[in-house]
């Protein structure tokens, strides 16, 4: 790649003339870079209007105007909290200039001269003012007022002026750069080339209107997608193995079960057998809503690796999950299945690690601790991972890495927006499981006011005194733990003096053995009404459990709002979702949990949630990793990112070593937007 072309861009700040360390420091504050590119990216966000030019009785109070005047006289205050004031003129009527505890624009008018000024006009008492205004210059300089002035996000000490006078300086490094999009498609948007829009949204003669931005959300959106077209290719092509299985061990896993798999089931399974049967290596994300029965297919793809004399490993990011998953595990393999986590200890341990050694476990189910040093693998052939979004990418790999070629198959039980999708998980193929299969009656969700929570609380006397057992998950206070343990332990508290003995409590900061002896009790029906944190969201499967209150619904997210739901509603009896809210309830809150009362569906949950609330939120709390844009806006460009992932999936399948002309191009731009491992694998060929 031409390292040259962009050197500029990539130049410090204080290479920019006129910028040196006090403002370059003040400069990075408010971009949150260094770097010429940075600064350019650091787009404006609104524009003052400053063309109209009215004479003072023509002008409208309560817009901006700009006035061509004479400075007639200044005005003294008459005590210490009073403005200045300066009275000008046009022939046509007279207006005030205010300013409070004085100010060097006083010098700049002295009584006669002829200046332009610009702010915003207010009429008061029938005087018209503008207080402090915003740009003074002597007429014969007027050149020197922006028509369209760009509004920038600043920070403390950093003035317009400054901002304004070092984007000048940046736009004049811009080099002239290949086009990296097709003639048609600029023709068919009427976008500007990538310089050009970025001048007209810095350097405006007339209000941008959205096809500059657009352009530019589309470069990025477009770099990121082409990274991960590359990525997907490259993952597509690393050799793999052939893994296939006669099905008798299915079979008998399936007479366990019972049940046939749902369509849905049958045609994700089909999706997983074609990875495995082929010779490249499988990295497929499974995405499976609520009770879609996503644990009986990572049970089936295991055993089609067990089939084929191989090993699978599942890993779960919590012990509880881990458990839950070993018990379906031994319930329905046919094979020794083994249970690995960090609460598992002396000779049990110590048989398990041998029994994965010699290959005599062929499967095994657990946490983290399923990669660590000490865990060695005779052949592991596929690894599947739950939650996928819990754990970080180097802890995939880590566990994919302790085997030769072996498969990767994520779970999520998460709905995904779509955008997110194409966005987070774009190298992964994906299938998703949509229905529910048979015997799981529907949750009936309803909305109460907190000012009715004495009724409620006498509802819910009356379900438990009919045999029904309650989760009660108590309000997220904040991101901190010790208070949300806090409104857990007060709610606790309260209903334990209603319902004594019969209460029990889970919380993340719990002993785990106590904790699940917790959610044992409840199991059981020991325990009838358990009050819980978020702790209970995913992965705990009781059946019999079949009424859920969640107090101060509208601060959780709707994907995890859903996922609590979630928790009742598996097994024959009526379920139901009582969600407590405040009574002030924004417009927004509201749709949301309508929303939620309205549609089990969590496929149309998150894509709703998403845009109601933004990429950042949409997973119910603020993800890590989340992906970072700073020219698109994923709620306002969806359609763009559509059109930047069918474009991407071409331009690698026609030219896999972007070595055509416009392939070149293309390279500058995933340089420019940073997407360094693409780059990196098109130099590794």
């Amino acid at each position: 790649m031409d390292h040259d072309a962009l050197a500029p861009l990539f130049a410090p700040l204080t290479s920019l003339h006129g910028v040196g360390p006090n403002i370059a420091a003040l400069l990075k504050r408010a971009i949150r870079g260094e770097r010429v590119l940075d600064l350019l990216f650091h787009l404006p966000e609104s524009y003052i209007d400053r063309r109209e030019r009215p004479t003072i009785r023509a002008a409208r109070p309560g817009s901006v105007a700009t006035l061509e005047v004479e400075v007639i006289r200044h005005e003294s205050p008459d005590g210490p909290r009073q403005p200045w004031r300066v009275v000008i003129g046009d022939g046509t009527g007279f207006a005030e200039l205010v300013f409070f505890n004085g100010s060097n624009q006083l010098q700049r008018l002295a009584p006669g001269m002829r200046v332009l000024v610009s702010g915003r006009l207010e009429g008061f008492g029938g005087r018209l003012s503008i207080a402090h205004p915003e740009q003074i210059v002597p007429v014969e300089r007027a050149q020197a007022m922006p028509g369209i002035e760009p509004v920038w996000p600043l920070t403390a000490g950093l003035s317009p002026y400054q901002m304004r006078r070092s984007v000048g300086k940046a736009l004049e490094r811009l080099p002239e750069l290949p086009e990296w999009h097709d003639a048609a498609l600029l023709r068919r948007e009427s976008w500007p080339g990538f310089a050009e829009a970025l001048r007209a949204l810095h350097a405006p003669d007339a209000l941008p209107g959205k096809a500059a931005r657009a352009r530019l959300a589309y470069d990025e959106l477009l770099a990121g997608q082409v990274a991960l077209a590359i990525v997907r290719d490259r993952v597509r092509t690393r050799r793999g193995r052939v893994l296939a299985g006669d099905g008798r061990l299915r079979a008998r896993a399936l007479a366990r079960f019972g049940h046939r798999p749902t369509p849905s089931q049958a045609a994700a399974l089909a999706e997983i057998d074609a990875d495995l049967a082929a010779p490249r290596r499988m990295l497929r994300l499974l995405q499976g809503d609520v009770g879609s029965g996503k644990t009986l297919v990572a049970v089936l793809a295991m055993l089609r690796a067990v089939e084929a004399g191989a090993q699978a490993a599942l890993m779960a990011p919590t012990e509880i999950l881990a458990q839950q998953h070993h018990a379906t595990l031994a319930r329905l393999a046919p094979v020794p299945a083994a249970l690995l986590t960090g609460s598992v200890k002396g000779t049990t341990r110590a048989r398990t690690l041998r029994g994965l050694a010699d290959g005599s476990i062929p499967l095994v189910v657990g946490t983290h601790a399923l990669f660590q040093e000490a865990v060695a693998y005779r052949d592991l052939a596929l690894a599947v991972i739950d939650e996928q979004h819990r754990f970080g990418v180097a802890q995939r790999l880590l566990l994919g890495a302790k085997g030769q070629a072996t498969d990767v198959l994520v779970m999520t039980a998460t709905p995904i927006p779509r955008t997110l999708l194409l966005t987070q998980w774009g190298e992964m193929a994906v299938s998703r499981l949509t229905g529910k299969p048979g015997g799981q009656a529907p949750v009936r969700t309803t909305l109460h006011s907190l000012a009715t929570l004495a009724d409620l609380v006498e509802a819910v006397a009356r379900a438990v005194e009919g045999g029904a057992r309650v989760f009660w998950v108590c309000p997220l206070v904040s991101e901190s733990e010790t208070l949300d343990l806090a409104a857990a332990e007060a709610r606790f508290a309260a209903l334990r003096q209603r319902f004594g003995a019969a209460v029990g409590l889970a919380h993340g900061r719990q002993e785990p053995a106590v904790r699940d002896a917790a959610l044992a009790a409840f199991a059981e029906g020991r325990i009838r009404l358990l009050v819980a944190t978020t702790v209970i969201e995913v992965g705990v499967d009781i059946p019999a459990a079949s009424v859920m209150v969640i107090e101060h619904a509208e601060r959780f997210g709707l994907a995890q709002l859903h996922q609590l739901r979630g928790r009742v509603g598996r097994g024959a009896a009526a379920s139901y979702c009582l969600l407590l809210h405040d009574d002030g309830l924004t417009d927004v809150a509201r749709r949301r949990l309508l929303l939620l009362r309205d549609t089990d569906d969590g496929f149309v949950i998150a894509d709703e949630d998403f845009r109601l609330r933004g990429p950042g939120e949409a997973m119910g709390t603020r993800q890590s990793g989340q992906p970072g844009f700073r020219l698109a806006d994923l709620l306002e460009h969806e359609g763009l990112l559509t059109m930047a992932s069918r474009d991407a999936a071409v331009l690698v399948a026609r030219d896999r070593g972007l070595t055509s002309e416009r392939g070149r191009a293309i390279r500058l731009l995933l340089r420019i937007f940073e997407r360094r491992e693409a780059a990196q694998t098109l130099l590794a060929g």
